[in-house]
C-alpha cells in the first residue's frame, strides 16, 4: 500500500475513518486476532483428535482383554466339567465292580 497519487491502490475506496492509516491499523489488528483465534482453534482440534485416538485405542485394548479373559474362563470351565465327568464315570465303574 505504498502507492501515492493516481497509482494508489486504495484511491477508489471511501474510508469511514477519514485516515487510511487508521483503517490499515484496524485491518492489521483484525488479521492478528484472526491468526490467534485460528491458532487456538487448531490447538483445540488437535486436542480433540488426540482424545479420540486415545479412546479408540483404549476401546480396542479393552476388547482384546475381554476376549482373552473369556477364553481363559471357558478353558477353566471346560476343565472343571471334564474333571466332574471323569469323577462320575470313575464312581460308576467302581460301583460295577
Amino acid at each position: 500500500f505504498s502507492g501515492q497519487g493516481e497509482g494508489e491502490p486504495l484511491l477508489a475506496y471511501e474510508f469511514e475513518p477519514d485516515t487510511k492509516s487508521e483503517v490499515l491499523v484496524d485491518l492489521q489488528e483484525y488479521l492478528l486476532t484472526s491468526q490467534i483465534y485460528h491458532s487456538f482453534m487448531d490447538g483445540a482440534a488437535s486436542e480433540q483428535s488426540a482424545r479420540m485416538t486415545a479412546m479408540e485405542n483404549a476401546s480396542k485394548n479393552a476388547g482384546e482383554m475381554i476376549e482373552s479373559l473369556t477364553l481363559q474362563y471357558n478353558r477353566a470351565r471346560q476343565s472343571r466339567i471334564t474333571t466332574e465327568l471323569i469323577e462320575i464315570i470313575s464312581g460308576a465303574s467302581a460301583l460295577e465292580d
